[in-house]
């Protein structure tokens, strides 16, 4: 079977087309396709409290597009899911009821701590069983941090700590404090803890740090590639390390929350296992349909 997930984010919505399949006892997700489409939808929410109309064309367009490469992909089961842009939204569910009319297809608007939760479930496919690791995930609107102990999530909370959000100016020093105060408070700091980064700015950051290790960033990394990135413009940006002009401006701030995030830890690495929020939505089809 074959499995697709639609996440609609801040920034940016994603498709992604894999299956999963059961090799000598363990799960794996094997993925078949990757689209993004840079729609930004936080521009206008932050702003203005809504999607505009001209906004809301593309948004409809790109679930359009979505729903037909689905179709040609022989995609047996799809959800699409949004997030801290469309929770905002006053006129999510007109859009919401809108897309579904023009496309056939639903989206649901999900909460922090069930954004939290898909992540989280995609870290089942990676084994790591009884270990005691914390995952901070990065959007443009929000960020999500879970923690889990021996096997169990203890903690999570979602806050309004985004890179869309920084850039805009939306974001208050109070929340810069909120989200440092809470990490030390609901994690044990005295005990040994693997960090975990998600979201496309951490990847985009494994990429050009240049790093030895493989998947691991370190505070240092993090650091050096943040004062680098700080002194160029967007332009600069773009054409020293071919990036698109959407990820070029939100790299910056999407740094600064990991690093605020190790240093509340009190850890000086941290992994990046390149799976998020699509993987868990596609992990969930599979549990709810694998008997089928």
């Amino acid at each position: 079977m074959k499995f697709g997930a639609i996440d609609i984010g801040t920034n940016a919505a994603r498709l992604l087309i894999a299956s999963v399949d059961r090799i000598e006892g363990e799960l794996q997700l094997r993925k078949l396709a990757y689209y993004r489409v840079a729609l930004r939808l936080g521009e206008d929410v932050f702003d203005k409290g809504k999607i505009s109309p001209k906004k809301a064309q593309h948004f409809t367009q790109t679930i359009q597009a979505f729903q037909l490469l689905a179709q040609t992909h022989e995609v047996d089961f799809l959800r699409a899911v949004a997030t801290s842009a469309m929770r905002e939204a006053s006129n999510a569910k007109k859009m919401c009821k809108q897309i579904l009319a023009q496309t056939g297809i639903q989206i649901d608007i999900i909460s922090g701590d069930e954004e939290a939760q898909l992540i989280f479930n995609s870290f089942e496919l990676l084994q790591l069983h009884q270990q005691q690791f914390v995952v901070v995930d990065v959007g443009g609107g929000s960020t999500e941090i879970s923690v889990f102990e021996n096997g169990q999530k203890v903690a999570a909370r979602s806050f309004e700590l985004g890179t869309l959000r920084i850039l805009k100016g939306k974001t208050s020093l109070s929340c810069w404090d909120e989200f440092s105060s809470w990490i030390q408070t609901h994690v044990a700091l005295e005990e040994a803890h693997l960090v975990f980064g998600t979201g496309g700015n951490i990847n985009q950051a494994l990429k050009m740090s240049g790093s030895n290790q493989m998947n691991i960033l370190s505070l240092n990394d993090l650091k050096v590639l943040e004062q680098k990135l700080s002194k160029e413009t967007i332009e600069q940006r773009c054409a020293k390390y071919q990036l698109k002009p959407d990820r070029a401006d939100v790299i910056v701030p999407a740094l600064q929350i990991y690093i605020a995030a190790l240093q509340a830890l009190g850890q000086q690495e941290i992994m990046v296992p390149k799976i998020g929020l699509s993987d868990g939505v596609i992990y969930q089809l599979y549990l709810q349909n694998s008997s089928i």
